[in-house]
Parts: structure tokens; C-alpha cells; sequence
């Protein structure tokens, strides 16, 4: 069985994919100035490109795990995520308050998808 990896450096492959399944890194914005909502709308659309990538999209995610900087900014998050999702397959998902890589981080999302 192979194992393809996408968008690899020495640190991290941001896309895995092995027997089916896709497995998307943690995965930040890069416009850190921006609001949780456009934080997470810039990832969601970086995620949208690997899961394409990886053969898929997000009506096949079977879970996702959202990190947030602050409980406070969850709101805007969950405007950009609810505006995103395919409402007729929602993925398993967690929403953890926890210290993120950079003080302007405010959103990292990883998910896991079928092929």
C-alpha cells in the first residue's frame, strides 16, 4: 500500500493520504491581522485546495479538530465554519482552546477525509 504525501518540506507534509484516507495538517492563515472569521475562512480555502489535491473535497471530512487562541473568538469561527460546511455531511468535530504557534494565531483547523 503507498503512501502520497503533498505540499512536503523537511518539517511536515501538509496532505497524507493512505488506504482512502486524507489527513490534512494543522493548518493556519497567513493574513494573521485578519478576524477569527477571516482567519478560518482563509484556512478553509487552503484546506478546500489539499483536499482537492488529495482527491476529495469537504462533503467526504470524517472529522475536524479546531484550535482556537480564546474561547472568545469561537463565535467568528464558527460564522466562517457553518458558512463553509456541507450541511448535509458535518464532520465529527472538537473545538480546543489552547496556546497556538504565534500570538496573532487565533484559528488552526486539521481534518481527516475520505478519498
Amino acid at each position: 500500500m503507498s503512501i502520497t504525501r503533498h505540499q512536503s518540506d523537511a518539517r511536515l507534509s501538509r496532505a497524507v493520504v493512505n488506504n482512502g484516507t486524507v489527513y490534512i495538517a494543522g493548518t493556519t492563515a497567513d493574513t494573521r491581522s485578519a478576524s477569527s472569521k477571516g482567519q478560518t475562512e482563509e484556512i478553509l480555502g487552503k484546506i478546500d485546495a489539499l483536499l482537492k489535491v488529495s482527491g476529495t473535497n469537504k462533503s467526504r471530512l470524517l472529522s475536524a479538530v479546531v484550535y482556537v487562541a480564546d474561547m472568545r473568538v469561537k463565535p467568528g469561527m464558527d460564522e466562517a465554519w457553518m458558512a463553509w460546511i456541507d450541511p448535509k455531511n458535518p464532520p465529527a468535530r472538537a473545538t480546543v482552546e489552547t496556546r497556538l504557534g504565534t500570538p496573532d494565531t487565533l484559528v488552526e483547523i486539521m481534518v481527516i477525509a475520505a478519498q
